[in-house]
């Protein structure tokens, strides 16, 4: 996988660092800002509207996020499922942490945590054969459609 490979290959830049400080949201997929949090699509969707929320405090560790850093981003997390409910339709969602490469995590330097929709019957035969997933939206159709729920929802 990209990611995982730029990441053994010494790159050293972390996205959850980079992205927000360039103020580029549209361009970054940044969905949602808050005090301590954010929301962002990823650019390797497991499935359309695969979202990250991550503190901006950059730490692989849980221990050192603040209470009131955990509840933005379970409170940010809460909001992105209604937002994806409402703008994707799903069945269903994993969300899920992975804390270190083994658990399975491509950036291991940034704890964040992922919100996949899922729909009856989204696998097929394309991860299981050939490590690939087909994606049927392109990623700023998915931003938009997502920023326009969002402007009718209004603020979490």
């Amino acid at each position: 996988m990209v990611y995982i490979e730029q990441a053994d290959e010494g790159e050293r830049q972390c996205i959850f660092c980079t992205k927000p400080a360039e103020n580029r949201d549209r361009e970054n997929l940044i969905l949602y800002r808050g005090e301590t949090a954010f929301a962002i699509m990823n650019s390797f969707p497991y499935n359309p509207g695969h979202l990250m929320v991550a503190p901006f405090k950059h730490t692989s560790n849980l221990d050192d996020l603040e209470s009131t850093e955990l509840l933005e981003i379970q409170t940010t997390l809460r909001y992105m499922v209604r937002l994806l409910d409402e703008g994707m339709k799903p069945h269903g969602f994993n969300i899920g942490v992975n804390l270190g490469r083994t658990a399975g995590a491509g950036i291991v330097d940034h704890v964040h945590w992922h919100i996949v929709p899922r729909w009856d019957g989204d696998t097929n035969f394309m991860p299981v054969l050939a490590d690939t997933k087909v994606v049927p939206e392109a990623l700023e159709s998915t931003y938009d459609k997502l920023r326009r729920v969002m402007d009718r929802l209004g603020a979490p």
